[in-house]
């Protein structure tokens, strides 16, 4: 049921036909995607399914084998995370390259921190760095306390929300997101959710890497679901149900077997302990 319908512009980043392979292994075989701006792509697989390796190949950390990648319709081709960085493409990973006993705003600046002054006086601009984070967060509809507290004092959900807040504040135009729902509870969960769709509304487009269906289905436009580094297919939102996402993400032939395998269990355990009461009841007899 791989969708056919055409996109109405030229997508943001889209990969067609991609292969990556390590030595023997194949990780990834023919792998086509596409995100547009205002788009979020739910990219779904089990572990193991290849999603890690498609979003580095996608951010710059490998290179692909074969097929292309477009940014824009234009063919590229990236050599480090830094090019796709050039590029508009950033990366929000599960860790978020964030230290803990630092201020939000200086997390948010680092690697690029503000200065003033000149020659051997130029000096980081700490009131600068606090009002730009302070303006870039509420823009996400984010309002910190205090930007200078440490990251370590934030909820989960809060860290992904400054990490995204970041990417787009530094002119990301596709934002990847790596499982950044997997170690949050449920209103933590619903507020990051909350900011992707924020950013969908800002126009960059969004791929949202994950295995929980439940995440994804609300906020998703489309799906491209991995097993075993191959596309299962890719699905408007429009066309397929939630169950019917996880049971393809699953496998539900596979799901199907290990029921049967199960009632097969069920049946061989009641059979073994009727033998066995029968057993001691003729003992008993005799």
């Amino acid at each position: 049921m791989t969708t056919t319908k055409m996109p109405t512009s030229t997508p943001l980043v889209e990969v067609q036909n991609i292969s990556k392979y390590f030595g023997q292994v194949i990780a990834l075989k023919d792998i086509s995607m596409r995100v547009g701006a205002g788009e979020v792509m739910c990219l779904l697989g089990d572990n193991g399914a290849g999603k890690s390796t498609l979003i580095k190949t996608l951010s710059g950390v490998h290179g692909h084998d074969e097929g292309k990648m477009l940014i824009d319709g234009e063919e590229v081709r990236f050599n480090s995370p830094r090019e796709a960085l050039d590029r508009g493409i950033a990366t929000v990973f599960q860790d978020l390259a964030m230290i803990p006993l630092m201020g939000i705003s200086r997390n948010f600046f680092l690697g690029r921190e503000p200065t003033k002054g000149f020659g051997p006086f130029k000096r980081y601009d700490s009131a600068h760095a606090d009002r730009v984070t302070r303006e870039a967060l509420k823009g996400m509809g984010i309002d910190i306390r205090d930007p200078s507290q440490p990251v370590g004092t934030l909820s989960g959900g809060e860290r992904q929300s400054v990490a995204i807040a970041r990417a787009v504040h530094f002119g990301a135009k596709v934002l990847i997101l790596d499982e950044p729902t997997s170690a949050l509870g449920v209103k933590q969960a619903a507020v990051v959710l909350r900011y992707i769709a924020r950013t969908k509304e800002q126009g960059l487009g969004v791929i949202f890497i994950t295995h929980n269906v439940h995440h994804a289905y609300p906020i998703a436009d489309r799906f491209t679901i991995l097993k075993r580094g191959r596309s299962y297919g890719t699905f408007e939102k429009s066309d397929v149900t939630r169950e019917e996402v996880a049971s393809m993400m699953a496998g539900g032939e596979d799901l199907e077997n290990l029921s049967s395998e199960l009632a097969e269990f069920e049946r061989t355990d009641r059979e073994e302990a009727k033998d066995r009461h029968d057993g001691k009841r003729r003992t008993r007899e005799t």
